[in-house]
């Protein structure tokens, strides 16, 4: 596999750059991570009927563009690096990537349109109270509420799947959530307990819900507008990426594929979602290296540059090194998501996630010690990217928990 984009490849980058400086300013993201939603609705509108973004890896026949995971890449490199407000992680890689996978040709048909056209935004929901992913079923078919999400120092929350490993009552004492037949005799279901740390969940219209049924771990399709949903936006450390808690109570669902299938399904999407992750910090650690470099030539000390003093040099050219194979790590991850082979994709998506998610967390902590003192202040966008690093090093599991799955991989 080579490391070089084709022409088109390299237009669509020109082009989805070019809209995310007239979309994505500064000015507009610390807009945007004020408000409760967390994101602009012309904008996301604009990404889908200008742009096709949230379908462009979509099959021509669900209505996206059938392009590949490389493009989807690309895009989610120009996201990261703009730190885009938008819930397009969640919906175009999460929810999108769900429903391609599950085996259910109607729910496909019907849902994916949707979240193509940007008429509607999706997630999926899947971890337990400690954000760990919830892979072991509950004693009881009626949970207690779930206890206090977990925050870091200053209130908010590490993130979905934050630290390795799974969950379960069985191992911690923790309720989960579970499904049961409605009764009613149209085959639907309802669900009772709490999914966390959802990303965007208090926006989403079409939640996509794991849940322990008889048959095992299952998904579930959940109206945003359903009866006994309650959505609790949650305190975050990244405010340009919102997440909330979603409890259910005798909620109707609908199962998505047969009872049992959401296991294999979630470790399958959870790889994609790692390599789309790495793809979009490979973009934000780009971002803090050209911010280092241009305030590093720009600011006197001592009449002249400080960029000139070795100390300064040595830390930049650190910076880029890291970039440069972070970028590699995210391309490599995205070309075997494409190629479709799996055994390959859980060696790649392990070994990008790991390296990128502490490459960029680096160079946004450097970038803030290049600037010095300016460099801590609100006014000033590096601690916009060293928050979106720390929340992104930690998303879908820290780089501890990877480096361990691709030591499992390679049986050392």
């Amino acid at each position: 596999m080579g490391l070089v984009f084709s022409d088109e490849q390299e237009e669509l980058r020109r082009t989805v750059r070019s809209f995310l400086e007239r979309t994505s300013p500064e000015s507009e993201v610390r807009r945007l991570m004020e408000t409760s939603d967390g994101y602009d609705p012309a904008v996301w509108r604009q990404m889908a009927e200008q742009l096709g973004l949230q379908g462009l890896h979509v099959p021509e026949e669900y209505g996206g563009s059938g392009s590949g995971f490389v493009e989807l890449g690309i895009v989610l490199e120009e996201m990261g690096a703009f730190l885009l407000c938008a819930p397009f992680l969640a919906s175009a890689v999460l929810a999108t990537g769900a429903l391609l996978d599950a085996a259910d040709p109607a729910a496909r048909a019907e849902l994916l349109p949707g979240l193509v056209d940007g008429s509607s935004i999706g997630t999926l929901a899947f971890a337990g109270p400690t954000g760990r992913v919830d892979t072991t079923p509950s004693p009881s078919p009626s949970p207690a509420p779930a206890p206090a999400p977990a925050t870091t120092e200053g209130g908010g929350t590490t993130g979905v799947a934050g630290t390795a490993g799974a969950e379960g009552a069985a191992g911690h004492g923790e309720p989960l959530i579970v499904a049961t037949r409605s009764g009613s005799g149209d085959g639907g279901y309802t669900l009772r307990g709490t999914r966390h740390f959802v990303l965007d969940g208090a926006v989403a219209d079409l939640l996509l819900v794991t849940a322990w049924a008889d048959g095992g771990l299952s998904l579930f399709a959940v109206s945003g507008d359903a009866p006994g949903l309650v959505r609790s936006p949650l305190p975050v450390m990244d405010l340009t990426r919102k997440q909330a808690d979603l409890t259910f109570s005798g909620t109707p669902a609908r199962l998505i594929g047969a009872e049992g299938d959401a296991g294999p399904l979630l470790t399958r999407v959870l790889r994609l979602a790692c390599v789309a992750l790495a793809n979009e910090s490979a973009g934000g650690a780009r971002a803090v290296l050209a911010q280092a470099v241009r305030h590093a030539r720009e600011r006197v000390q001592f009449g002249r540059p400080i960029g000139s003093f070795q100390a300064v040099k040595h830390s930049c050219a650190d910076m880029l090194v890291a970039v440069e194979g972070s970028r590699s790590a995210a391309y490599h991850a995205a070309q075997v998501a494409a190629s479709g082979d799996a055994r390959l994709l859980a060696r790649a998506a392990a070994m990008a996630k790991a390296y990128v998610g502490e490459a960029y967390f680096s160079a946004a902590a450097e970038n803030i010690q290049i600037h010095g003192g300016i460099g801590f202040t609100w006014e000033h966008p590096a601690h916009l990217y060293f928050k979106r690093a720390k929340t992104s090093e930690l998303l879908f599991g820290d780089p501890v928990h990877h480096r361990g799955l691709l030591a499992d991989e390679l049986e050392i």
